[in-house]
């Protein structure tokens, strides 16, 4: 996938602040510091386009980023970070799950984590919930150059059996350091705006 033009949209907290476009998108989550916006730079060969923060937490909105005019990445507010207040975590909650289960132009999830751990508690919910609202999934097992490739087989194992991952859902080994993983992920995106594509003139005829 040729990434020609790369813009900042909109932080939104609610659907009245949400694109009016109909354009498809692609949602991110995973857990607080986990490397979302790494992940969005590296992808998009944009430098600090998505801000990155060593401070977890930081990132409290949906932030919209329209690709080559014509999709959107949508970077979803970070959970599992223990200093949040409860009350801020309920506010997340509310509008993450709004979003993922309403949001019409959505087409696909990439889950991100953390390679070097096994899933948390929150990583294994989210996907648990992915599943149930059935939306097109990717696994991303992030952070890959901070351990060994001779360790990569057994930790992406560990990932598989926590999550109970379906053979259908693919999960892919990736870092932001290296670009490991980077042309498979371009390729399920690529893959996923073909299908959307599709679908539109499939359903156009009628």
């Amino acid at each position: 996938m040729k990434i020609t033009t790369a813009d900042f949209t909109i932080s939104a907290v609610s659907p009245k602040q949400y694109p009016a476009s109909q354009d498809p998108e692609i949602a991110l989550v995973g857990r607080s510091n986990v490397g979302k916006s790494s992940l969005i730079n590296k992808f998009l060969n944009r430098k600090g386009l998505a801000r990155t923060s060593s401070q977890p937490g930081k990132t409290q909105t949906l932030n919209f980023y329209h690709i080559n005019k014509a999709w959107y990445f949508v970077d979803l507010p970070g959970y599992g970070f223990a200093r949040v207040s409860k009350e801020l975590k309920a506010r997340w909650g509310k509008f993450i799950e709004e979003y993922l289960r309403e949001r019409r132009q959505l087409v696909g999830v990439i889950q991100i984590i953390d390679i070097r751990h096994p899933p948390t508690k929150d990583d294994l919910a989210m996907y648990e919930w992915l599943v149930h609202y059935q939306l097109p999934t990717l696994i991303v097992a992030t952070k890959a150059d901070k351990i060994s490739r001779g360790q990569w087989l057994s930790h992406v194992k560990t990932i598989k059996t926590e999550l109970k991952l379906d053979s259908q859902v693919p999960l892919i080994v990736f870092s932001s350091e290296t670009g490991t993983g980077l042309e498979e992920l371009h390729r399920w995106v690529e893959e996923r705006m073909d299908r959307c594509a599709d679908y539109r003139r499939a359903t156009s005829d009628f």
